[in-house]
């Protein structure tokens, strides 16, 4: 955090959480609704191509998610760092997740509306330090167990 503050004196660690927070609610929303479209903004072009390979896949199987964020428990920093005019933070969400899978005909084939199960994402994001643009990316998704 230290290099990160000290490339960036106008980064604001309660805002960036805030922020990060909001993309991962919208980011899930749009993976499990099948918007690629609406991941862009928000995404590189790496995680663009995964999540959008996942739902044309989703689609070929005639599969639909009904998931549903309960709640975000914590969201903390666990690492960042700043390189040249680049600043990186990684994220760690734990929030408890309503996931249910169904056919094409509706019916369940996974999961369960009235159980939430407890995940713990780490998301990475990237921003140019100095950038008019406040809006940070995010360049990778992996699960903590």
């Amino acid at each position: 955090m230290r290099a990160l503050l000290a490339a960036d004196q106008t980064f604001d660690v309660a805002k960036f959480l805030e922020g990060a927070k909001s993309a991962y609610q919208i980011v899930l929303g749009a993976f499990w609704k099948g918007d690629a479209n609406a991941l862009r903004p928000y995404v590189d072009d790496h995680v663009y191509e995964t999540f959008s390979s996942a739902i044309e896949q989703r689609e070929k199987d005639g599969l639909v998610l009904d998931n549903r964020l309960v709640n975000v428990e914590q969201t903390l920093i666990t690492e960042a760092s700043a390189d040249h005019d680049l600043a990186v933070v990684t994220v760690r969400f734990e929030a408890d997740i309503a996931a249910v899978t169904r056919n094409k005909d509706g019916e369940v084939v996974a999961g369960s509306l009235s159980d939430a199960v407890q995940t713990r994402d780490l998301w990475t994001f990237r921003r140019k330090i100095g950038s008019r643009d406040p809006n940070w990316l995010l360049i990778e998704t992996d699960e903590e167990e």
